[in-house]
């Protein structure tokens, strides 16, 4: 009789939803996404960007309103260029190349990891630029005196958005679908009603747009003409960080993934293209200047709807609802693509290995979290302030650009004698690394004293903090491979002889479930877990008949890609376990294996402990935890959670658990000293 859930769990069934099973061979068709789904879901964010990238493009050009033409023609050609670099990453990982995979494959891993951590910078800035440019829009319809609550309604969308996107992929897509689309629909009649009504002002607006070069020229000469549009180009430059968000995101896509994810990816260059020619195009047209307490874009919809009456208002405040809704969607790339980056840091060892770790709705759990908590931090330290967030934003960005470009022009010329066709192939990386190289350092240098320098203050940080994690787990695997040393005892000693035990013959003894039965629980047929099993020898001599050895198949990022890595992982952990029962059999003793495939180890573990206890009345469970040489924050953190989880749920439930310390060494002991 199945037990009653708690409280908190019906509660958390509500918020998040039930439990999905990772062998539901039919989970991978019902979580993916469709190339129309991924462009609201991860296309957003290029789009939204139309909100305040070219807006901010277009005030830095201080009045010289008719060379935003070359801003808005320029943007057009970057957003092509690097969707057109971005295909070719698609088709060379297939099964996911964001700008950390490109580089550490293509570079080096440190070269990935640099790349890694400024996306997760990039990302947190990502949700909350969107979300406060969202809670400015929707203020910018609302009474003034209503402004003071625009802070909590922006931390209110981020808290909202972090327990969405733990419900999973699909469902925090599918309801934003109707915003996403009311979206597109009021912006492109916008900007084709505007287009249209001044269809006869185009040659004037031409002919403009050669006198303020000129007047320009004039006034603070070409050089100086040319800074301010490199300073309005690199202003908008936060327009194009929503196109590294495909590649990232190729996994959750729907089969076949190459073609959705190029068919995802052109959906957002053309959609993205017309936005920001159409809206700088209509600023021109209509002499927009920014108003107190508007955005541009609010000024724009007002202008347009002029003399519509009733049915105008109503026009012009869906557009703005729409848009203050999409830049919340907008949110939805760094809560989709950073903790996917964040998983793959940590298959890596980059970060905690808990990252990688999925929830029961199969989704990073830990990620999500943390890019919410990161981007809540973020918005309160900034107050919400756009025109700040926008300073710090789209730096890191072309870092990831840079370092992807970099590495997919050095494939195509180590490859240039495998395909016949690499001189297209690198022609268009080669321009996609020059352009995005150019930007980088444009922005870095505009922005560097306005507060960019905090951006890479803080990318910094975060780099010497994952390179300190990465030389603990090198570290400790060096330690780990000392005890591996045991693997070879388990093949040499001859049967009747388990290491430290002096041991009587037992030979056509019978299996009693009755007797003493050690429940020992492992992670792969290795040292850590050998060293465990002749610790209970040593400790306990010749008390246990039976063994019976535990292993959950962890269901992390990595496994979770297809029912192929599902089978290959089953088929390894039932292959590890195998080689422990038979080492124990060649002992003349009782051995079974128990294992699972799972996403919570824990539960996984409790749930076969009940089961193990029917059949074994006499079992006493026993893991090895990580004992190190000297004692450190980093070691408390990174290690051993799990056994200390299990040890607590165990004691609650009265289950009698052993945790047998394994103490690490720098320098290999004699297989005495270790059993």
């Amino acid at each position: 009789m199945q037990s009653k859930p708690s409280l908190l769990n019906r509660l958390k069934i509500l918020v998040i939803g039930a439990a999905y099973s990772p062998h539901d061979r039919a989970i991978f068709h019902k979580l993916s996404l469709i190339a129309f789904f991924a462009w609201v879901g991860l296309g957003a964010d290029g789009l939204s960007s139309s909100c305040y990238g070219p807006p901010e493009a277009f005030l830095a050009l201080q009045g010289r309103i008719y060379l935003a033409t070359f801003i808005a023609l320029g943007t057009v050609l970057t957003v092509f260029i690097i969707s057109a670099s971005y295909s070719q990453i698609i088709e060379l990982f297939p099964t996911g190349g964001g700008g950390y995979l490109v580089a550490s494959k293509l570079l080096s891993p440190t070269l990935g990891m640099i790349s890694g951590c400024a996306l997760m910078v990039d990302y947190v800035l990502t949700i909350t630029l969107s979300i406060a440019s969202g809670a400015d829009a929707i203020f910018s319809f609302l009474p003034q005196e209503w402004y003071s609550w625009r802070l909590s309604l922006a931390v209110g969308g981020v808290l909202i958005l972090t327990v969405l996107n733990m419900r999973g992929v699909k469902e925090s897509v599918l309801p934003l679908v109707p915003i996403f689309l009311i979206f597109v629909i009021t912006h492109a009649f916008s900007i084709i009603y505007a287009l249209a009504a001044h269809v006869t002002s185009l040659p004037m607006v031409a002919t403009q747009t050669v006198a303020e070069v000129q007047r320009a020229g004039a006034e603070i000469g070409f050089a100086g003409m040319l800074f301010l549009m490199l300073r309005a180009y690199s202003m908008g430059a936060g327009t194009y960080t929503g196109i590294e968000a495909v590649s990232n995101g190729l996994p959750m896509l729907r089969e076949p993934r190459v073609q959705t994810g190029k068919r995802t990816m052109r959906y957002m260059a053309v959609s993205l293209s017309f936005m920001v020619l159409g809206l700088m195009s209509a600023y021109i047209l209509y002499g927009i200047q920014l108003q107190a307490g508007k955005t541009l874009n609010a000024v724009l919809f007002e202008r347009i709807a002029v003399g519509w009456g009733r049915p105008g208002y109503l026009f012009v405040l869906i557009t703005l609802i729409s848009e203050a809704a999409i830049l919340f969607v907008a949110a939805q790339t760094g809560f989709l693509d950073g903790p996917r980056v964040l998983a793959n840091m940590a298959m890596d060892r980059w970060v905690p290995t808990r990252f990688a770790m999925l929830s029961d709705r199969l989704v990073t759990q830990n990620g999500i979290v943390l890019m919410g908590g990161a981007g809540l931090a973020l918005m309160l330290f900034t107050r919400g302030s756009v025109r700040f967030l926008i300073v710090l934003y789209s730096i890191n960005v072309f870092i990831t650009f840079v370092l992807s470009q970099l590495g997919m022009v050095r494939h195509w010329w180590r490859s240039r004698e495998k395909f016949s066709y690499w001189r297209k192939k690198l022609l268009v990386n080669g321009v996609g690394l020059i352009l995005c190289a150019s930007i980088l350092i444009s922005v870095i240098i505009v922005k560097f004293n306005e507060g960019g320098w905090i951006t890479l203050a803080v990318t910094g940080t975060l780099i010497a903090m994952v390179v300190a994690i990465k030389s603990h787990y090198t570290h400790t695997a060096r330690l780990l491979r000392n005890l591996d040393a045991l693997i070879a005892v388990t093949e040499s000693s001859s049967p009747g002889i388990v290491p430290g035990v002096a041991q009587r013959p037992r030979a056509g003894q019978e299996f009693d479930p009755q007797a003493r039965t050690a429940v020992v629980l492992v992670n792969g047929f290795n040292g850590m877990g050998l060293h465990t099993l002749f610790s209970i020898f040593r400790m306990f001599g010749d008390v246990f008949r039976n063994f019976v050895f535990v292993q959950i198949g962890l269901v992390d990022a990595g496994i979770f890609k297809g029912a192929t890595e599902l089978d290959q992982l089953e088929g390894k952990v039932k292959a590890d376990l195998g080689r422990y029962v038979s080492y124990m059999q060649r002992h003349s003793y009782h051995a079974e294996g128990v294992s699972h495939i799972g996403t919570d180890v824990v539960d996984e573990i409790t749930q076969l402990g009940t089961k193990i206890l029917e059949r074994f009345p006499q079992a006493i469970f026993f893991a090895g935890r990580l004992a190190f040489p000297q004692d450190s924050f980093l070691s408390r953190w990174l290690h051993n959670y799990i056994v200390s989880a299990v040890q607590k749920k165990f004691y609650h439930e009265g289950i009698p658990f052993f945790v047998l310390p394994i103490r690490m060494y720098a320098t290999p002991r004699s297989t005495r000293d270790n059993v």
